[in-house]
Formats: C-alpha cells, sequence, structure tokens
C-alpha cells in the first residue's frame, strides 16, 4: 500500500477564519478515574482546532470512552501519550454522567465521528485540509474519502494511507512522514484504533508539520458506510455498547467485559471521595 493513491488529489492552500482566542490557553478539566478530560462542546472544540490550524500551533486530540481510560490505567505509555495531548474530549456517555457527578451539569458529549462530521462541514467551507490515515484497508479508505467528498461538496482531502496491521518499519514511516508533510495538511484525521493511534500520535508528533492530529477511532468505518452506527436513543442512553458488541461479539465482548465494571468502581470510589470533600 502507497500514501496518495491518485483518488486524493491535492487542492490549493486555503485559510480559515476561527475564534483565535479559543488557543488562549488551554481548556478547563474535569479528572474522571485519573484521566483529564476536556469540559468542552462541539462548538469550543472546534474553535480550538481551527485556532490552532490558523496559528499553527502543534498538537493533537484524543477522545476518552471509558475503554480507553481504564487502558490508560494500565499503560505507562498509553497513559503519557494521553498526558501529551493538546486536550482530551468525552467521547463516552459514562464520562459525561460522571462529569455531571462532579458539578459540570452542562457538559455533553464530544463523539469522535460526530466531531469529523462537523470539522468536515467547516473545512468544506474554510478551505481546511485534511489527510486521512487508518482505515480497514486501501478499499475502505478510497470509499470513506468518496462519501466524505459527497457529503460535503468543497471538502479538500489532500493524501490519505491506510497502514498495514502491524508495527511500521522505518521506511514506511519516513514514507508516511514525508507524505503528510508534502501534503501541506492542516489536519490528519487517525483512525487506527485505540490505542494503538493514540501512541502513532504522540511518536509522530515531533515529525509532522500538520497542525493538528485528531484520533477518531472507529469514525472512519461508521462514515465509511462499513459498520453500522447505533441508533441515537441508544446512544443517548449510554447503550451503544450494547449495540456493539452485538455487532462485533468476537472482537468487543471481552473489552466491555472488563473494563465498564472497573470504570464503575473506580468512579464509586472517586465520587464517596469527591461527595466527603463537600
Amino acid at each position: 500500500m502507497t500514501p496518495s493513491e491518485p483518488t486524493f488529489q491535492a487542492t490549493a492552500k486555503a485559510t480559515s477564519a476561527p475564534n483565535d482566542q479559543a488557543t488562549a490557553s488551554s481548556p478547563s478539566t474535569t479528572r474522571v478515574v485519573g484521566m483529564e478530560i476536556a469540559r468542552v462542546d462541539y462548538t469550543e472544540a472546534l474553535d480550538r482546532i481551527d485556532a490552532m490550524v490558523a496559528t499553527k500551533t502543534k498538537g493533537y486530540i484524543c477522545v476518552a470512552p471509558v475503554h480507553l481510560v481504564m487502558l490508560a490505567e494500565e499503560r505507562p505509555d498509553l497513559r503519557s501519550a494521553i498526558d501529551k495531548a493538546s486536550f482530551t474530549v468525552p467521547d463516552g456517555m459514562p464520562l459525561v454522567w460522571a462529569m455531571r457527578c462532579l458539578g459540570h451539569g452542562h457538559q455533553s458529549r464530544v463523539y469522535g465521528p460526530e466531531l469529523m462530521a462537523r470539522a468536515c462541514e467547516r473545512a468544506a467551507r474554510s478551505g481546511t485540509r485534511m489527510y486521512l490515515y487508518g482505515g480497514r484497508n486501501e478499499g475502505a479508505l478510497v470509499q470513506l474519502t468518496l462519501n466524505l467528498r459527497r457529503r460535503y461538496p468543497g471538502l479538500r482531502i489532500v493524501g490519505g494511507w491506510s497502514p498495514p496491521f502491524r508495527p511500521l518499519t522505518a521506511e514506511e514511516e519516513s514514507t508516511v512522514i514525508a507524505d503528510i508533510n508534502r501534503s501541506e495538511a492542516d489536519i490528519v484525521w487517525v483512525g487506527t484504533g485505540q490505542p494503538k493511534q493514540e501512541l502513532w500520535m504522540a511518536q509522530m508528533r515531533p515529525h509532522l508539520q500538520a497542525p493538528v492530529m485528531v484520533g477518531v477511532g472507529a469514525a472512519f468505518d461508521f462514515h465509511a458506510g462499513i459498520v453500522a452506527q447505533a441508533p441515537h436513543w441508544m446512544q443517548v442512553c449510554g447503550l451503544e455498547w450494547t449495540y456493539r458488541v452485538y455487532r462485533e461479539p468476537r472482537r468487543l465482548w471481552r473489552r466491555y467485559l472488563r473494563y465498564n465494571p472497573r470504570f464503575v468502581a473506580g468512579f464509586a470510589r472517586q465520587y464517596a471521595q469527591h461527595r466527603r470533600g463537600r
């Protein structure tokens, strides 16, 4: 597989007009079971991304479901990668409920696939250039590109690569770094799954000229039409995990069986301490 297949045609550079005040300070955060989660909504998250692009402030954004929070408790390398992120948004409803319980009653979900969709909608107007890194294979990545361009006319996708399901060789790393830099992308969307994408963003950050990377996990599969999303009512009720287990039982049942109860227990301890500290 070679970066930047002919499907991905670079177009002329354009600039966006974000709210520059968004980068004046880091977003406020709330610690949930050991992870700092940004108290932002979609608009503020997108404003901050746009401001990073406009000022060429380099960073990356993580999206946190329960799985990522608990996995970071076990893996120091992942914890370090997330701690170095510009900010981490609450991707899962359990994190939103936890933040509300801790006193932030207006906190809303910032769901990775929806964040990507809204960013593409903005970028189609502003000219922000995007690179897609991830996907199940090259065909899926091409389908994702076609779907996004069809849905958001004018969207500038200037390159992409679907990496193999193994660690990259030094030559492959050099090739993809050169390809992303040559594309002059403003945002690199990373859809290789957690925790692979967080570790990759932390590793690649010093080598890439693109101001922003955003790890969005299953968003590539959803927007490519390969995997169906849970109905909206299930997402709102925090039952999306049951739908995903139903759709992909072999891959996901161990994850949710292991980490969901541990998150509940961990937050119960945190909430008890929070109540005592009032």
